[in-house]
């Protein structure tokens, strides 16, 4: 008996595609996130602020 229309047993050939776009959009979630936070990190705003925790790292960086 389908339920809604599905079979009980789909296909495995397609099991990934009703998944493609949250495989798509987690993979740019975990490229373009730690991006922005880089940036953010190191804007000239908070790159000198002391509550910044990669304030030396930054410092250090900008000596070389």
């Amino acid at each position: 008996m389908a339920f809604l229309g599905l079979r009980k047993w789909s296909t495995p050939v397609l099991v990934l595609t009703p998944m493609a776009p949250f495989l798509a959009a987690s993979a740019v979630t975990f490229y373009l996130v730690p991006k922005m936070q880089e940036m953010g990190v190191r804007s000239e705003t908070y790159a000198k602020d002391p509550k910044n925790p990669y304030g030396a790292q930054i410092a250090e960086e900008a000596h070389h």
